[in-house]
Parts: structure tokens; sequence; C-alpha cells
């Protein structure tokens, strides 16, 4: 089989994306495969690849590609999280979809429309920009049919306190895109943006923490990728300052799915990130948002319904990734005809 490996900028590592029709459909099995996968990556230097992206031409009229993502956990080479996605590892599917033919070459104006499988999101990928080895791409997230912003409260509340070295912990837990626990950062004794995105090793075990602490009151698994933590606080320009964490470390950016879940808990009067855009300024609609590695523009658009405004879509903009190979995987050659793998290690 042959395996593409794209990076998303702002993601904490590349995507290796697969074709989800040669592997296993059972979840043990498949699981079986990508740990026999990514022991051999480790053993050629690429143990760095941490997401999985298993692509297929979408079965629905309405989508042009169906998505699974799969998250590789750093407590060994068969451990993983089924649970989320990664709106990075979609920007990889769709270049590597267009590399390997089973998408149009990308071109400005191109629209590609994803169906999630892990959550059953609705993804649409505009190219506003495309060359050789990179592409721009403007993300939109569309809800099938507008959602209460309500729904989007994973505990039913604004906020939430969970217990974490045995104080109280208040927390909006969101889910949109990924499930989200925000905390402030005044919570964490933190007032300034520079002590933000200090290299601080204590504040990121504090916020692993956090973390295990709200996905044992959603019933989750601990040692899991989900919920994801990200702090918030106001910043200067009417900006939003966030830090997040990944697997396993610091998230460089904030994710893809992390800002369109911001975007949205911006919107939801209460949360933590409601709270830092009422402080900062920030418009309705609209969110800069700033991190240690970059920044990044996300809209959202709500509508009037019958009882509480309701999320339609949101847009995160501007987002590059860069095609940095394709190789035969060698554990996984028996999943696809000598023919075609022959060929394909040529094309590039």
């Amino acid at each position: 089989m042959i395996g593409h490996v794209v990076y998303a900028h702002g993601s904490p590592c590349p995507t290796l994306v697969l074709d989800a029709r040669r592997l296993p459909r059972t979840d043990d099995a498949l699981l079986d495969r990508l740990a026999v996968a990514r022991k051999w990556l480790d053993d050629i230097g690429a143990g760095h690849i941490l997401k999985f992206a298993l692509v297929e031409p979408a079965e629905h009229p309405l989508f042009d590609l169906d998505y699974r993502f799969v998250q590789a956990l750093p407590a060994g080479p068969g451990a993983f999280d089924l649970r989320g996605s990664c709106g990075h590892s979609i920007l990889a599917s769709i270049v590597a979809g267009a590399e390997s033919g089973s998408l149009p070459r990308l071109s400005p104006g191109l629209r590609v429309r994803v169906m999630v499988r892990n959550n059953g999101d609705h993804i649409v990928c505009e190219i506003t920009e495309a060359g050789r080895d990179s592409a721009l791409f403007d993300i939109h997230f569309v809800q099938p049919a507008p959602k209460p912003l309500s729904e989007l409260l994973l505990a039913g509340a604004s906020t939430t306190t969970v217990e974490v070295d045995g104080r109280p912990i208040p927390v909006s837990l969101v889910s949109m895109g990924n499930p989200y626990a925000f905390v402030a950062a005044s919570t964490l004794g933190l007032s300034r943006t520079e002590d933000l995105f200090a290299d601080d090793q204590g504040m990121f075990d504090r916020l692993v923490r956090i973390r295990r602490a709200t996905a044992a009151l959603l019933g989750w698994p601990a040692d899991g990728a989900f919920p994801k933590v990200a702090v918030v606080m106001a910043a200067d320009s009417g900006r939003l300052a966030v830090r997040a964490i990944s697997v396993p470390t610091w998230h460089p950016t904030i994710a893809l799915t992390g800002a369109a879940c911001l975007a949205a808990a911006v919107r939801i009067e209460g949360t933590v990130p409601w709270v830092a855009a009422q402080q900062a300024g920030v418009p309705d609609g609209a969110v800069d948002i700033v991190t240690s590695g970059g920044s990044s523009r996300v809209t959202s658009t709500v509508r009037d319904g019958a009882d509480e405004p309701e999320l339609t879509w949101i847009t995160v903009r501007g987002k590059r990734t860069t095609t940095l190979g394709s190789f035969p995987i060698e554990p996984l050659a028996g999943l696809q005809s000598k023919e075609i793998t022959a060929c394909l290690s040529l094309y590039r």
C-alpha cells in the first residue's frame, strides 16, 4: 500500500494518508494493521507521524470524500484513539486524494466536500491557491441543519467544575469539530500572554490532569486524546490568546477543529471563551486567535432560532499544506496489488 505524507502548517506533525478501501473494516483488525505500520514507521525514523487519515471516495452523492481519523497515542505502537477528528488531517487527505487521482487536481475555486466518519461532521474545503507541492485552503464546518447553541454544551451548562489537585477548576465543555475543555487563563494564575506561551512543563502537566478529569466526567478513557484542552485569555487589539495541548506535547498553534470550537463557544453566553471575548471586545461572528506559533481568523454564522440562536456554519481561513512525499508502506504491501504499488511509488 502507498502512503501519502502531507504536512498541514500549524499541525503538531504530518499526516499519513491511507486508502481505506484496502484496510480492514472492523476496528480491532484495523488497529492491528496500523500498529504494525506504526512500528515500521518508527524503525525507518518516521515515528513522529502520529496522525493517520483513512480515506475513500464517498458513497453519499453530496460528498466527495469519506474520511476517518486515527490518533496514535504515545503509550505504545498499539495505542490509538478513534473518538475525534482532525482538521489538519482533512486537508492532508484532500491533497493525497488529488495526488492519487481519486479527487480532481487541485485548483483555485475547487471545493471538496468531506464526510467525517468519526463524528458525522460535514466539511467543505475550498482551495484558494494551488501549486505542485503546496496548497492554501479555506475550511467550512457546515451544519446539516442549524443547531441550537445549547446543544454544543457537552455537560448541558456553560461552565462545569472538575476537581484537579484538590481544587475546583471551572471549564467550558463544548463540542464543535472536536470536544474541547476551555479553561480561563486566570484560573491558572496567568495574566499575560508571555506567561501563557511560556515553555512551562508544570502548566502542561496541570492541563493534562485537567483533561483527565474532564474525560472522567464524560465517561471517556483517561489516557485518550479527547476532550482537547485549551487555555483562553483576552489579548490586545481585540484578539483572543489561546494555548492548547496536543499529543504528546504542546500544540504549536491551535487545531482547525479547536479554532472552530472556540468560535462556536464565543457565541454561547457564559462560557470561558465568551467571557474572554467580552473582555477583549471581540465582534460577533469574527475571532482573531493568537497563539505561540502564529495567528488564525475564524468566523461563525448563526441565525435566530425558535427558542435560541442556531449555528449554521464556521469558516477558518488561510491554512496551508505541504506535500512531503508518497512511498510504499512495507508492512501493508499485501493490501495492494504489486502493479499499483510499483506505479504509484514512481509518481513523484
